[in-house]
């Protein structure tokens, strides 16, 4: 691969504990705050809804809007 195949938005297929490269790239968009997210940098995401997160806050935050009686059971 050469120095033009890793500029640019990767697009990412999430599995349990990895990620599958389908286009490459330097970093993904959090599905939440919408930042720029390294490849390198890129530990949280969801593989049921294959989003990437910035971070863990992030990443509970749209599980618990995602799951309205995960939220309720914890009290938020």
């Amino acid at each position: 691969m050469n120095r033009m195949d890793m500029s640019g938005e990767a697009r990412l297929r999430y599995i349990d504990g990895d990620f599958e490269v389908l286009k490459p790239g330097a970093f993904v968009r959090c599905a939440v705050t919408g930042e720029a997210i390294p490849l390198d940098m890129l530990r949280y995401w969801s593989v049921a809804r294959q989003e990437p997160y910035a971070s863990a806050a992030v990443s509970l935050q749209r599980e618990l809007e995602a799951n309205p009686r995960l939220a309720a059971v914890a009290g938020r």
